[in-house]
């Protein structure tokens, strides 16, 4: 038996919603073992550097978003991660608004990267597959706080949006009128005075968060 010391690692999942569709961001893999496979992003932990100093440069460098909402997720410690050598994981999720990543994020010449709906993720190297299945339980369990839904919505959207996310969230069909009620009795929401001029039908308005959510206003599982 080998007691030599155990590498660690950091794996990033960020998120955002566009068009009322959760999605997550993946970097494909350039080298063999898994070579073309999409992974989450991550690096190995330095001696000189913390964790969360960690994430932030896998943020800044590989994916080019710094300065994000961050939460640490989960660690996992099976012995046969890598195959070679020991390597154990501290999972983390973010979380950035599709606006604001149109206007930061700059494009990594180095690194492959492509946003995926979370229910067509595709072929995933290592155990990647089952630490995105359950990041995204621990995801859907924060955005079930609209305080924390509001940093994916923090500009202009329609209800439509707004309820398709909330159905992936709870895994179930909602009824329109019933979710505009429950929404509106909330008092969490405030209109923009605009209106979404862009799809086929009838112009929706367009609403965003109020800047102060009362801590008791979640989304009914």
């Amino acid at each position: 038996m080998s007691y030599e010391n155990n590498l660690i690692e950091t794996l990033v999942s960020v998120f955002t919603v566009e068009n009322g569709n959760l999605k997550v961001l993946l970097l494909r893999k350039k080298t063999e073992p898994y070579k073309g496979y999409w992974i989450i992003p991550g690096n190995v932990l330095y001696n000189n550097e913390t964790l969360k100093q960690n994430v932030l440069t896998v943020l800044d460098e590989k994916l080019g978003l710094p300065n994000i909402l961050i939460e640490q997720c989960y660690t996992f410690s099976n012995l046969d991660r890598y195959p070679k050598k020991r390597v154990l994981a501290v999972s983390y999720f973010g979380l950035i608004d599709s606006q604001s990543v149109k206007l930061k994020k700059q494009e990594r010449n180095n690194y492959e990267c492509r946003w995926f709906d979370i229910y067509e993720l595709p072929k995933l190297g290592y155990d990647h597959e089952k630490i995105i299945t359950k990041t995204i339980k621990k995801v859907k369990m924060f955005l079930l706080d609209n305080r924390v839904l509001s940093y994916l919505f923090p500009s202009d959207f329609t209800l439509p949006e707004l309820q398709r996310l909330y159905e992936q969230i709870t895994n179930k069909k909602l009824d329109r009128r019933n979710f505009r009620k429950h929404m509106f009795n909330l008092n969490v929401l405030e209109e923009t005075g605009y209106k979404n001029e862009t799809g086929n039908g009838r112009p929706a308005k367009l609403y965003r968060f109020k800047n102060e959510i009362n801590q008791d206003s979640k989304v009914e599982e």
